[in-house]
């Protein structure tokens, strides 16, 4: 019998970071109907769910300016414009609030 072992990381991003869970894409199908597997694509999914948030960068006063995202927004986000960590065998992306891009409306 497998056990799960569940830990209860919590993690805070600072200032203007977001943790982002990216979209995950287990297969992409060709025109041609062709299915290619995830391990097969070079390029890291640009799109995800906003997971926690900073409390903003302050302004010269020190007061500090909310973000504009929230956690459960599905956001569009540069290509190269984050930072990969691994949290419980999970892959999770922090990306600052100037690298997204757009959030989706549902």
């Amino acid at each position: 019998m497998k056990k799960t072992v569940t830990t209860k990381i919590k993690i805070q991003p600072l200032a203007d970071r977001v943790l982002v869970k990216p979209e995950s894409v287990d297969e992409e199908k060709t025109a041609s109907g062709i299915y290619i597997p995830d391990t097969a694509r070079k390029e890291k999914p640009e799109r995800g769910i906003v997971v926690a948030v900073g409390e903003g960068k302050r302004d010269d006063n020190g007061k500090a300016i909310a973000l504009r995202v929230k956690v459960g927004d599905t956001v569009v986000f540069s290509k190269y414009g984050f930072d990969e960590i691994k949290i419980d065998e999970e892959e999770y992306y922090i990306v600052t609030e100037s690298n997204i891009l757009a959030i989706v409306q549902k």
